[in-house]
């Protein structure tokens, strides 16, 4: 074969520290952006970022050289110093230090962007930490509920 092919979509989720609600309406439009640039620059492809006020979600896919453990940590470390320089009323803000990497198959792609779409809606039923366990136990990620929220 003369090349290398990958087509690996990856719903990664990620809360604010402490779970703070410091996504407001007016900021996290351009937070979601500048997330998605961060992607893009690493050669990835944003397909839908979305939240609720105290979590993002990202569907995507990363170039065939980068990783997820990498890309999130540049992700989340260059839009915390964006954040800062950009909102200086968010003084308080950072990402929490953990993180929800999920593939997603090609055929999935579709519901995952409904469901990103459909966060301000869902989350006035369901907490971030609800959702988080129910997407671990979904997908069989083992997790210590007694320091998961740590």
């Amino acid at each position: 074969m003369a090349g290398s092919f990958t087509c690996l979509y990856y719903h990664l989720v990620f809360s604010t520290r402490n779970r703070q609600p410091l996504l407001t309406p007016d900021v996290a439009p351009r937070i979601h952006e500048y997330l998605g640039g961060i992607i893009s620059r690493r050669k990835g492809i944003p397909i839908m970022i979305d939240g609720a006020e105290d979590h993002v979600h990202i569907l995507t896919s990363l170039d065939k050289q980068d990783n997820v453990v990498a890309a999130l940590g540049k992700i989340k470390a260059n839009s915390s110093k964006w954040i800062h320089e950009t909102f200086p009323q968010l003084g308080e803000f950072w990402w929490q230090e953990g993180y929800g990497a999920f593939t997603v198959s090609v055929t999935g792609v579709e519901r995952v962007k409904a469901y990103i779409a459909g966060q301000q809606e869902h989350h006035r039923r369901v907490t971030f930490q609800e959702e988080f366990l129910a997407f671990l136990e979904r997908h069989q990620v083992l997790y210590d509920p007694l320091t998961i929220w740590l």
